[in-house]
């Protein structure tokens, strides 16, 4: 149980990392390009999707490696056990979407609660920042 929760925090600990040095580089550099503020916004927008489809790989990955282990349980349905297919399950389960055709057993469940979380808070998170970010750029010269 304390090697679970352990494992789990520690992945949602590093999706939160990746996120959070995304956001800061992008608040850094928007302001600094010489370019329109269109481009500025695009360049954010682009930023922050890149940011969540490494945060999603970073689950997707996670899912592989538990799926093939013992103790984590599997995933099972539409599931053929390749890393496209735990890519896939991941952007579904990330986005809250969650299609229903591959659904996990055992402790893999708890991770894919928590992805569900961590998803809905990352990508509010996005959108409260690309908010205040055009609000900062649209507003300068």
């Amino acid at each position: 149980m304390i090697y679970q929760i352990f494992v789990i925090s520690s992945v949602v600990a590093l999706a939160v990392v990746i996120h959070y040095e995304a956001l800061n580089l992008l608040s850094k550099v928007l302001p600094n390009l010489e370019s329109t503020h269109r481009v500025r916004v695009l360049i954010g927008v682009f930023g922050g999707m890149i940011a969540h489809a490494i945060e999603v790989w970073l689950f997707a990955i996670s899912y592989y490696f538990m799926h093939r282990s013992d103790y984590w349980g599997h995933l099972s349905g539409n599931y053929d056990g390749s890393l496209m297919d735990s890519v896939y399950f991941s952007f579904t389960t990330y986005t809250t979407l969650g299609f229903g055709d591959i659904t996990p057993f055992g402790h893999l469940r708890h991770l894919v609660g928590i992805e569900a979380l961590t998803g809905l808070v990352l990508i509010t998170w996005s959108a409260s920042f690309l908010f205040i970010e055009m609000q900062r750029l649209w507003n300068r010269p």
